[in-house]
C-alpha cells in the first residue's frame, strides 16, 4: 500500500494544509512507532501502524475548519467518517477503521444521539490494537498548535470535551503503551 499516493491524489497541491496533514501525521506515526519498538509484547504490525497513522485525517479536506486550512463544507466532526468512506472506495477497509475511529478516544453511539453530532448513530470505538494505538499518539498532537506535544495529563484533560468515559479510556491506554 503506498500511502503517499493517496495523499498526493487527494492533497496535490503544496499549500499550508498539505504540510499541515503530513506534518500532523508524521507526528503520530513517529509516536506509534516509537509505542511498537518499546512494546514488542503487543506484537503491533508496524507497517500498517505508519501507513494508517499517516492516513487517519485524510478526510480534513472537506471539513470546514478554516484555522487549519480546511474550507470545505462538512463539519470538522466527520472528518474521520470522510476519509473512512474514502479509504473503503478504494477496498481498504482496515484503514477505513482507523479513520472513523479515531475522534476522542472513539465515539459510542449513544455519545453521537445525545450529543446529535452528525455521524451514524453506531459505535466507533477503536477494537483492533493498533486502531488504539493510533487513535491514543493522535491525542498529543494538535492540528491547531502543530509544534505542541502535549503530556499525558494534557491530552487526558483536552478528552473531557467528550465525557469521562473517554477520559478513562485514554489513561488505560497510557498506562499499556507509555
Amino acid at each position: 500500500m503506498n500511502y503517499q499516493a493517496i495523499i498526493d491524489q487527494y492533497y496535490p497541491e503544496d499549500d499550508d494544509l498539505r504540510r499541515l496533514l503530513l506534518k500532523h501525521s508524521r507526528q503520530v506515526a513517529d509516536r506509534c512507532l516509537l509505542i511498537c519498538d518499546h512494546h514488542p509484547e503487543l506484537m503491533l504490525d508496524r507497517e500498517f501502524l505508519e501507513e494508517s497513522a499517516m492516513l487517519h485525517d485524510i478526510g480534513i479536506r472537506w471539513c470546514h475548519a478554516p484555522s487549519i486550512f480546511c474550507n470545505g463544507t462538512e463539519p470538522y466532526i466527520r472528518h474521520g467518517q470522510i476519509g473512512a468512506e474514502l479509504l473503503r472506495s478504494l477496498g481498504w477497509e482496515r484503514y477505513a477503521r482507523v479513520a472513523e475511529r479515531h475522534t476522542g478516544t472513539g465515539l459510542t453511539a449513544s455519545q453521537i444521539v445525545s450529543q446529535h453530532l452528525p455521524l451514524p448513530p453506531q459505535d466507533f470505538v477503536p477494537e483492533a490494537i493498533e486502531e488504539q494505538v493510533v487513535c491514543y499518539a493522535d491525542k498529543f498532537y494538535s492540528k491547531s498548535h502543530p509544534d505542541r506535544v502535549l503530556t499525558v495529563v494534557e491530552a487526558a484533560q483536552s478528552l473531557e470535551k467528550f465525557g469521562h468515559e473517554g477520559v478513562e479510556r485514554f489513561l488505560v491506554w497510557a498506562k499499556m503503551f507509555e
